[in-house]
């Protein structure tokens, strides 16, 4: 299966399980890896026979800004039925990460969740 990718995507918005989080927000991170056959757009040449990353992008866009959640869990689970069922994909990886989680202590670390599907 080959793959596009999309790393790095920030977004600010205002999910959590904590009411300082809902009503404060903070920063996001999605990451994707989006699975399908690439062979006729590199035979081609031509963006209809592939996946446009920059539409891909808008609608993650739409999900993580526009629409709240608690879980990590569940936003990602979003973006996965979204990204399955408006775009030509076979699969696609989800990684969402909460770049400073609210947790007790000196940590600077990150939080994220992963999941991986597939078209039905």
């Amino acid at each position: 299966m080959d793959r596009i990718l999309l790393q790095g995507l920030q977004f600010y918005a205002y999910h959590g399980v904590n009411p300082e989080e809902q009503a404060l927000g903070q920063r996001f991170q999605v990451d994707l890896c989006l699975g399908l056959d690439l062979r006729p757009a590199g035979q081609t040449d031509d963006l209809s026979q592939t996946v446009n990353y920059s539409a891909v992008y808008r609608r993650v866009r739409q999900v993580v800004e526009g629409e709240r959640f608690r879980l990590l869990e569940a936003l990602a689970e979003r973006l996965a039925a979204v990204l399955l069922a408006e775009f030509p994909l076979a699969t696609v990886t989800v990684r969402v990460t909460k770049l400073h989680p609210p947790l007790q202590g000196a940590v600077q670390g990150t939080v994220a969740v992963e999941i991986t599907r597939e078209r039905a």
